[in-house]
C-alpha cells in the first residue's frame, strides 16, 4: 500500500512561453514593504507562476516612465492617481527574478492622456470616430482619474517609432523583460487624421512587429479582447504566447475551447493559451465562490490552457486589477496549489500538443451519466486527446452545476458532489497501463488502476471525481 506524504509539480523548460503560467501585480505603493513582497512573491512561485503582469504601473499611457532616463521621479501617480514609487517597482521585479519569473511592464498600444501633445503626441497620429478629423476616439474614464484616454493609430509609423523610443526609456530605467501590450476590442469604424479607414487588426500586428525590432530579445504578449485581432497578433510571430480577455461573448464554457482550437490553428500549434478571465464578477459576498473558481480552473487547465487569476495577495474579479472586493478562503487558497501543481506535473499531457479525439467511455453506474465535450449540466463531461501512445481522457463533473458559463457572476455555483469507486467502460485495445490523477485527492499524485480487457473495450473502477479526473491509457 502507497501512501502519499506530499506532492509538488516541477516545471524543467527552458523557455517560460512553452507553458506559461502568468500572474500579476497592481499595487506599488508604500504598503508593498519587503516582507509583504516576499511573501506575495512567495505564493506566486508556489503556484509554480513563471511571468508577472505590471499592470497599471506607467505614469502615463503616452509617456510611462516616472521622470526622465537617469532622472526617476521618486514617486507619481497612475492613471487612477494611485502612488507609484519607483523603488517598490524595482524590488518587485527583483523579487520575481529571484525566482525566475519573467516580468512584463503593461500598457495600452495606442493611448495618450490629455496632456499628450504637449510630451510630442501629435494629431496627425491619433485615431478619429469621422473623416474630418474632429473627433478624437476615445475611452472614457472616471472624473477622480487623471485623464480620459485618447487613442492613436497604432499603424502609424511615427506614433510606433515615439512609443518605441518611450519603451527604450523603460528598458534602460527597469529590468523588465517584455512589454505586456494592451488594446480595447472592436471601436467600429475609425479613421486616420486623413479621412482614411484604419484596419485595427493590421495596425496592432504593424505595431508588434515595430516593438520587436526594436527590441529583439524582449518578450512580447498581446492581448486579444474578446479574441479581436487574435489571428493577426498570433501570425506575426513576435508574441510569446496566446491572450484572450474573454467577456459575455465568450462566457460558456463551450466558447474556451472554441477560442483556444482557433488561436492554436492561427500559430499552426505552436503557441499555449493563458484566458484573462474574471470570476464572481458581480461580487456577491466577500470571498470567491470556491466550487466556481474551481470547476473553471479545472476546464481550463483539461483543455490545454492556463488562466490568469493569481495577483499580489489576491485574484482577479475584475478587469481592474487593483480592485481587492473578494478574498481567497483558505480553502481555496490550498486548492490552488494543487490545481497548479497538477497543471505543471502533467503539463506534456494538458498542453504539449496531440489530437483531440472523442472517447467512447460510459458507466452502469446511475451516479454518472457522460456525454462528450461540449459540457450538459446534470451530467458528467468528457473531453479527450491522443498524445503519443496515451489516450489522455478528461472527465470534468457538471452534475450539479446550475449553469454552463464559467464566470459564476452571482458567485452561486454548487459544489458538485463527490463520487466514489464507478465503473467505467472504454473502448480500447492493446492497453498496456492506466492509470488516473486528479487535483482533488492524494495532491493530484497517479493512482495505476486494475482493469479487464475484453471484446475491444476495457473496464476499469474509477476511484473518485469531484470536479476534474484525468484518465491515461498507455497502449
Amino acid at each position: 500500500m502507497e501512501t502519499v506524504y506530499g506532492t509538488v509539480g516541477v516545471d524543467v523548460s527552458s523557455d517560460w512561453s512553452r507553458f506559461p503560467r502568468y500572474g500579476f501585480v497592481a499595487d506599488y505603493d508604500n504598503t508593498r514593504s519587503a516582507g509583504v513582497i516576499a511573501q506575495d512573491a512567495a505564493f506566486l512561485n508556489r503556484c509554480h507562476i513563471n511571468g508577472v503582469q505590471y499592470y497599471d504601473w506607467q505614469y502615463k499611457h503616452h509617456w510611462p516612465l516616472g521622470g526622465t532616463r537617469g532622472s526617476l521621479l521618486t514617486s507619481y501617480t497612475d492613471i487612477a492617481n494611485r502612488s507609484v514609487v519607483t523603488q517598490v517597482v524595482k524590488n518587485l521585479i527583483a523579487e520575481h527574478h529571484k525566482y525566475g519569473m519573467k516580468t512584463m511592464f503593461y500598457n495600452l498600444c495606442f493611448g495618450a492622456l490629455d496632456d499628450g501633445a504637449a510630451d510630442g503626441v501629435k494629431n496627425q497620429w491619433r485615431l478619429y470616430k469621422d473623416r474630418s478629423h474632429a473627433n478624437n476616439d476615445n475611452h472614457p474614464l472616471p472624473d477622480s482619474w487623471k485623464s480620459d484616454i485618447y487613442l492613436l493609430d497604432p499603424s502609424n509609423a511615427e506614433w510606433q517609432s515615439y512609443l518605441a523610443d518611450r519603451n527604450d526609456d523603460v528598458y534602460a530605467s527597469f529590468d523588465f523583460d517584455g512589454f505586456h501590450i494592451d488594446q480595447l476590442g472592436s471601436r467600429g469604424s475609425v479613421y486616420d487624421y486623413n479621412g482614411g479607414n484604419v484596419n485595427l487588426p493590421q495596425g496592432f500586428a504593424s505595431l508588434i512587429n515595430a516593438m520587436k525590432a526594436r527590441h529583439p530579445g524582449k518578450s512580447l504578449v498581446m492581448n486579444a479582447v474578446s479574441n479581436y485581432a487574435s489571428k493577426n497578433i498570433v501570425q506575426t510571430g513576435n508574441v510569446d504566447f496566446m491572450y484572450s480577455e474573454m467577456w459575455a461573448g465568450e462566457s460558456q464554457f463551450s466558447d474556451l475551447l472554441t477560442t483556444l482550437k482557433a488561436n492554436q490553428t492561427y500559430s499552426s500549434g505552436k503557441l499555449n493559451q493563458v484566458f484573462a478571465a474574471y470570476m464572481n464578477y458581480n461580487q456577491r459576498g466577500s470571498q470567491f465562490n470556491e466550487p466556481g473558481v474551481l470547476l473553471t480552473d479545472a476546464v481550463m487547465f483539461a483543455i490545454g490552457a492556463s488562466h490568469l487569476e493569481l495577483g499580489d495577495g489576491h485574484m482577479l474579479c475584475h478587469e481592474y486589477f487593483p480592485n481587492r472586493s473578494l478574498a481567497i478562503s483558505s480553502s481555496l487558497r490550498k486548492a490552488l496549489v494543487h490545481y497548479y501543481d497538477f497543471l505543471v506535473a502533467y503539463e506534456n499531457l494538458l498542453r504539449d500538443g496531440g489530437t483531440e479525439s472523442v472517447a467512447d467511455i460510459s458507466s452502469t453506474s446511475s451516479k454518472m451519466k457522460i456525454n462528450s465535450w461540449p459540457p450538459q449540466m446534470q451530467k458528467v463531461t468528457s473531453y479527450s486527446k491522443t498524445v503519443g501512445n496515451r489516450e489522455v481522457i478528461h472527465l470534468l463533473n457538471f452534475n450539479q452545476a446550475n449553469s454552463l458559463s464559467w464566470r459564476d457572476m452571482d458567485s452561486d455555483m454548487p459544489e458538485p458532489k463527490a463520487l466514489s469507486s464507478v465503473p467505467l467502460k472504454l473502448r480500447a485495445s492493446g492497453v498496456k497501463r492506466l492509470w488516473v490523477a486528479t487535483p482533488d485527492a492524494l495532491g493530484g499524485a497517479p493512482q495505476e488502476l486494475a482493469f479487464q480487457e475484453s471484446g475491444g473495450y476495457v473496464t476499469f473502477t474509477l476511484p473518485s471525481l469531484k470536479y476534474w479526473t484525468m484518465i491515461v491509457v498507455e497502449k
